[in-house]
């Protein structure tokens, strides 16, 4: 599981921070969370295929976080994308939806999909689960959390122990089906473990802190979080329905996450600002890290 950060800035972008946007490459797929202004350049300089992304999620609106799609899209046509495309946003994504299509004279030939969605359950297969909850922002913004599906851990001994020969069987039952040995049945929870929690990624979009957001990040394994504004700067984000660096971990350390990574940090800070930031969030939370452009991260 691979996450590459595309871009970290706030509204206004700059020579070394794009608009906002996240690949996830996992589960043979990639999925991309916002689309900022410039995103299938900064792909150029990455290993991130635009014709791989299977699923956008879009967490609201603002233009730094969404007027990379016409371009993203139209790119998608040219180079001949067949496969689908899903795009998931909030209230008003139609509206959105409506004009990129009518916006110049470009034509998608691959099939595309938009979905309106509130909080909960986005999408659940047999490997992860995407969920979406509504935080609080200026306007409907939603934040993500993807978690993976861990099967329980298969007893080999203890199934041998039952009389069940080493081949097919052993899939079987741990993929959840009951089989029949010599006229017994062999249920599947005799022969696997406890259930193990797989990794979870919180994505907050852009938000005050609230309650809703450290529920949300509930035992997240990597909460990102937007962290527009320095300590200093409360007031400031408290006007524009942002979060400080500060706000950020506390959110980290109430939701008991295991690490915090900063993200949509405002360009009006240069280089010294940023090591304040980073400071001041890991005085609350210690394992913080502060994003930047074509940052990696891999998680087992």
């Amino acid at each position: 599981m691979e996450l590459i950060f595309l871009g970290t800035s706030s509204a206004v972008h700059s020579q070394k921070r794009n608009h906002a946007s996240i690949a996830l490459k996992a589960f043979g797929e990639v999925i991309l969370f916002d689309c900022g202004e410039a995103t299938q350049k900064q792909m150029i300089r990455t290993n991130v295929s635009p014709m791989k992304i299977s699923k956008i999620f879009i967490s609201h609106f603002h233009g730094d976080h969404i007027l990379g799609l016409p371009g993203l899209l139209q790119s998608m046509g040219l180079l001949g994308r067949e496969n689908k495309l899903t795009i998931y946003g909030p209230e008003g994504l139609n509206i959105v939806r409506d004009a990129i299509f009518s916006l110049g004279y470009c034509k998608f030939e691959f099939p595309i999909e938009f979905i309106e969605i509130d909080s909960g359950t986005v999408v659940e297969t047999e490997e992860y689960v995407i969920k979406a909850q509504l935080v609080q922002h200026n306007v409907p913004n939603l934040a993500y959390s993807l978690e993976e599906i861990k099967k329980p851990r298969f007893l080999r001994e203890k199934a041998i122990e039952l009389g069940v020969p080493v081949g097919p069987d052993f899939g079987r039952l741990h993929n959840g089906e009951e089989i029949e040995i010599d006229g017994r049945v062999i249920k599947p929870e005799q022969v696997l473990g406890e259930p193990r929690k797989g990794i979870k990624i919180t994505y907050s979009g852009d938000t005050i802190p609230c309650e809703e957001m450290i529920e949300f990040a509930k035992d997240s394994t990597l909460l990102i979080h937007e962290s527009t504004f320095l300590k200093e700067d409360y007031q400031n984000a408290i006007e524009h329905f942002h979060s400080t660096s500060v706000d950020a971990a506390n959110i980290a350390k109430q939701s008991n996450s295991k690490e915090l990574i900063l993200t949509h940090i405002s360009t009006r800070y240069d280089e010294e600002h940023n090591k304040i930031m980073l400071k001041e969030a890991k005085e609350v939370f210690e394992n913080t890290r502060l994003a930047h452009d074509f940052m990696e991260i891999r998680l087992r």
